[in-house]
């Protein structure tokens, strides 16, 4: 056992420096098998995340190459593919990082037991967060249901240094057989989308890297201001790298926390966004059903409208709405793959509270579109903004979006960026929507603006007499 192989399984982790498993598979001495593993939940994302996904593999194998090492590729059920690596390779033990979500816990249990069963090593390590989930309970014993408390609770704790990438992973005698990254076609359904949004990804664990150092070193000061305002490059840019384990939030921490100690003002709120991943990740495992119910549920009565086919939630999808702080963050997702916060805040709030829409329909959607996209985040994001979840002011705050733009983006440089149509010259980014969006959609630069599918003030009066015809 001594020198039989270590399977590594290659999830959401894919950087070399600050992963526990890999730094627990490189130290024991033996040969050390990377493995990235195709199965349902991989063939079940969305349009964006999965082409990003493809991108992080073909980049972090090459970074594994530069070691002497390589990622193998298999694709089917984990336990069988593992079984069979196992059986090919005599390795005896397979190391992982956790996830939380409830099919990657269903899936991984039963995985650990069935390998365990078979005399076979299998441990899992953290890494994705600071804070395993149940570490943090209320002084009853319970979990945290306010975001204020949970920051409060752990923001005097210690978190982990980060490990630096290990010297040396050693390679077996011999590599099993893998897969061609290519024949799984892992962008197929960004179609056009790809070239355009293509130029807008920081992909690797060196990008993340630069990216981390930038935001310290330029921005996190003024955090507290720059953040809101979409127009600005005033946000860490982070969600992408830190949803494909392409840089840790150990890593974050801690160069928050030094420029926190350095003065930087700013500092203190990028970590409490850190920690608000974190709370979201709390929710998931505590309670699951906040990826797909109703968080409170009496809100389970509420007459939301479930047609995805409706006109003004295909003008939604479209950013036609009429409504520029909606379109310009819509379509900026459409170019970029993300969108900014206060961005996605609006059209949040929009659909669900203008629109009277179930906030699973934007969820699904931005599930398809977000290159960065998160299940807890994306969940709790939702929930928060619909009403519907773990938000400690009243459900029926309602954002008004034009206001919103005028105090955010008060010289319209973000509605620029991003509208094209009525303008003699659009800019480029805002002419880039058109090659992205489906064909079908038949939309043109030259198109007239369309007018508000509902307006602000009509839209906020509209909910407020919904929610207290249910008696919220």
């Amino acid at each position: 056992m001594s020198t039989s192989p270590v399977i590594l399984w290659l999830r959401r982790d894919l950087r070399l420096s600050d992963h526990p498993a890999l730094t627990a598979a490189a130290e024991s001495g033996r040969p050390v098998i990377p493995v990235f593993i195709h199965d349902a939940q991989v063939a079940a994302l969305g349009a964006a995340p999965k082409w990003r996904l493809g991108l992080g593999l073909e980049h972090f194998g090459a970074r594994l190459a530069q070691k002497g090492s390589r990622l193998v590729l298999r694709e089917g059920s984990a336990l069988e593919v593992l079984q069979a690596l196992i059986a090919e390779t005599g390795a005896g033990a397979v190391y992982w990082s956790r996830l939380y979500d409830p099919e990657a816990v269903a899936r991984d249990t039963a995985v650990k037991a069935a390998l365990k069963e078979a005399g076979i090593e299998a441990r899992s390590f953290g890494g994705h967060l600071m804070f395993e989930p149940w570490t943090v309970e209320t002084k009853t014993g319970g979990y945290y249901k306010v975001y204020t408390p949970f920051w409060r609770m752990v923001k005097d704790r210690d978190v982990d240094a980060p490990l630096a990438a290990p010297a040396r992973v050693t390679a077996p005698e011999r590599w099993p057989e893998s897969a061609d990254l290519a024949t799984w076609q892992m962008g197929a359904a960004m179609n056009r989308g790809a070239a355009v949004v293509r130029p807008f990804v920081r992909l690797g664990e060196e990008a993340a890297q630069a990216r981390l150092g930038g935001f310290v070193s330029q921005i996190v000061a003024g955090y507290d201001s720059t953040r809101d305002q979409p127009a600005v490059d005033g946000t860490s840019g982070l969600s992408e790298n830190l949803s494909l384990g392409e840089i840790s939030p150990h890593q974050c921490w801690h160069a928050g926390l030094r420029a926190l100690h350095e003065g930087k003002a700013g500092a203190e709120t990028f970590l409490k966004e850190l920690v608000w991943r974190e709370f979201a990740y709390h929710l998931m495992h505590h309670t699951p059903r906040i990826l797909n119910e109703n968080w409170k549920e009496d809100w389970n009565a509420f007459p939301w409208n479930t047609d995805e086919d409706a006109a003004r939630v295909v003008a939604w999808k479209q950013g036609r709405t009429g409504i520029q702080f909606v379109d310009a963050a819509l379509r900026e997702m459409y170019v970029t793959g993300r969108m900014h916060n206060r961005g996605r805040m609006i059209v949040a709030s929009y659909l669900t509270k203008h629109l009277l829409t179930d906030w699973r329909i934007g969820l699904r959607w931005f599930e398809d579109c977000l290159i960065d996209w998160d299940p807890a985040s994306n969940a709790m994001g939702w929930q928060w903004s619909a009403g519907s979840g773990p938000d400690a002011t009243p459900y029926f705050r309602v954002f008004n979006p034009v206001t919103q733009l005028d105090k955010f983006d008060k010289d319209r440089a973000y509605v620029k960026r991003w509208i094209a149509e009525g303008r003699a010259k659009p800019s480029d980014t805002a002419l880039a929507y058109f090659k992205a969006i489906p064909r079908r959609w038949r939309l043109d630069p030259a198109d007239r603006y369309p007018d508000p599918v509902v307006a602000a003030d009509a839209g906020r009066k509209v909910a407020l007499q919904a929610y207290e015809n249910r008696g919220f």
